[in-house]
């Protein structure tokens, strides 16, 4: 018998956050179009820490921030980079991707997302809110030559959509890159918008949202390299 690749969809799932409605709709085209069968379950922050996550071959960590247990959020994002499985964290899981590694890679105990915590005395707000938000905008992103997401999307440049009013502290780049983390993808100003962990089987971060992209029903490239690399003969870049 053939054992289902499993993922585990964490974030607190609501009708009214659009990435969480439209994932139906992609697992089903991922098992039509692609032959990606995955056994998907949710997982709502508040249970991320009793939940054995490590059984899992990937985890997804949803838009829908602020979560209702930032902690949870983190406990996903620190468990995937660890134990190796493969990772993808959209919008707040960008968000919280980058929040966990400043913490515990970084040794930056004092960070901080300013959307949960404002800034008080002694904190580093590493998240901060973006000058200007990106709720319902579409952007480009500018690719990396050489980079997990440049071979994913097989371009130097993509049209993606957004519905975010956060992201990573540009002050803190250069911390997070000299402990390992590499910003694979910019706007036209400069600012990160894609996050990637080389070394990793499979650790990608963006602060776009693939799942709302409408390709005439086609499965974004990430989400579906995504489902690939959790796949035991896995081929991520494509």
């Amino acid at each position: 018998m053939v054992r289902m690749t499993t993922v585990a969809l964490v974030g607190d799932r609501s009708v009214h956050v659009r990435a969480h409605v439209r994932l139906p709709g992609i697992l089903e085209a991922l098992r039509r179009d692609e032959g990606l069968a995955l056994d998907a379950y949710w997982i709502p922050t508040e249970q991320a820490h009793e939940t054995a996550l490590t059984r899992f071959d990937a985890i997804w960590l949803l838009p829908g921030s602020p979560y209702r247990s930032q902690a949870g959020a983190l406990h996903v994002a620190k468990t995937a980079r660890e134990h190796g499985i493969a990772f993808l964290g959209t919008c707040g899981g960008f968000q919280h991707a980058m929040l966990e590694f400043a913490r515990n890679v970084c040794g930056l105990a004092s960070a901080v997302h300013a959307e949960v915590t404002p800034k008080g005395e002694g904190e580093d707000e590493v998240i901060v809110e973006l000058a200007c938000a990106l709720v319902g905008h579409e952007r480009a992103v500018h690719i990396a030559p050489g980079s997990r997401a440049s071979a994913i999307l097989g371009a130097d440049k993509s049209i993606e959509r957004y519905h975010c009013a956060y992201g990573l502290n540009a002050g803190f780049v250069g911390l997070l890159e000299s402990r390992g983390m590499a910003f694979t993808g910019h706007d036209d100003d400069g600012e990160v918008r894609v996050a990637e962990l080389p070394g990793h089987p499979f650790y990608l971060a963006t602060l776009f949202q693939p799942e709302l992209a409408d390709e005439a029903g086609r499965v974004h490239p990430i989400i579906r390299a995504f489902a690939r690399a959790a796949q035991p003969s896995s081929n991520a870049a494509g």
